[in-house]
């Protein structure tokens, strides 16, 4: 699980220092290893060797070409799938760092990812970059921005037996709440892509006692937003729609991040393959921040990530590991 991944780090470190073609850092709990070939381009892998936490799946059982358990599915297929290709892929046509990381199902301040573009950010360069997130065997450009913010209302407090002589700040947040049911998201298509937005309440809070009117209430709101909009204007939309509150205030925001299968290596490994937007906020993100173009691509079903019921398949697996095998070895014309 998230801040636990020591065990899978050594597990890693021991796998990856026995290939001779391999340079291998470790910086804490996170391990890096690389080609060093001088060909003309640098490909990073990237995946993450945490999890959610346990929901009765601790235990993994394979059944037939399914393998059930946490993290199969996110994403420990897509770091079986990276191991593989480092121990077996000895001359690939770009050279490639494999990133193992630590702390991405976690706030921001545990990131491995981030981590690693502090305090060794030589480890980090790259012409583009593949996320092992679960998508299917599909290729899943860019990714959507998330922000919370939290609308607050005012009112005055009475009594229950006069509420006349106060105002309730919970009946005040009826506005909103009806505006967000009635909410028309936009879906703006980008590079053939077509993202989703979405605006939804997640938390309320109000309340002072069983007889009193309450004086004030809160909704956190939890905004996702297509790549085509900046952390601020994502922020002032969620204003205009919460304008009937007294004050909104943005607590927490993180962008996302456009398609990149314009890059040639990006879309060669899309030739030929389904392409759709990514609907959640992945460390693609973090990739475009740091001029790095990316895409998410990984086996497993993404809908099924953080479940208790939680697989991969064997299919999924060895589609994954052709496509990426093929990217590595074929001279692009």
């Amino acid at each position: 699980m998230s801040l636990d991944e020591r065990a899978i780090a050594d597990h890693l470190e021991r796998e990856l220092r026995a290939v001779p073609w391999l340079t291998v850092d470790r910086v804490g709990d996170e391990v890096v290893a690389r080609t060093t070939l001088g060909r003309d381009q640098r490909l990073l892998l990237v995946g993450h060797t945490d999890t959610v936490p346990v929901n009765e799946n601790d235990r993994a059982r394979v059944e037939g070409d399914t393998l059930w358990g946490l993290g199969s599915c996110d994403m420990k297929g897509g770091v079986a799938v990276f191991l593989e290709l480092a121990r077996t892929v000895a001359d690939p046509v770009v050279d490639v760092t494999y990133v193992f990381y630590t702390g991405e199902e976690i706030a921001a301040e545990h990131s491995g990812l981030l981590k690693l573009f502090r305090e060794r950010p030589d480890l980090m360069a790259g012409d583009a970059a593949v996320l092992g997130e679960p998508t299917g065997a599909a290729i899943e450009a860019g990714c959507q921005g998330t922000l919370r913010a939290r609308a607050t209302f005012t009112g005055a407090r009475a009594h229950t037996a006069r509420p006349w002589m106060g105002e309730n700040a919970i009946h005040r947040m009826g506005g909103l709440l009806r505006a967000l049911d009635a909410y028309e998201e936009r879906r703006p298509v980008l590079d053939g892509c077509e993202y989703r937005e979405a605006l939804q309440a997640v938390a309320v809070d109000g309340g002072v006692a069983g007889n009193v009117v309450p004086d004030r209430s809160t909704v956190t709101l939890n905004h996702r937003f297509a790549p085509d909009r900046s952390a601020d204007d994502a922020f002032a939309h969620v204003r205009e729609v919460a304008s009937m509150a007294d004050d909104v205030e943005l607590l927490d925001v993180a962008p996302g991040a456009p398609p990149a299968l314009d890059h040639p290596l990006l879309g060669a490994l899309a030739s030929g393959r389904e392409v759709r937007a990514k609907l959640g906020w992945t460390d693609v993100a973090r990739m475009y921040e740091h001029g790095v173009p990316a895409c998410n691509f990984g086996p497993g079903d993404p809908t099924i990530a953080h479940t208790r019921d939680e697989h991969v398949s064997r299919a999924d697996i060895e589609a994954v590991h052709a496509a990426l095998h093929d990217l590595l070895t074929r001279r692009q014309p």
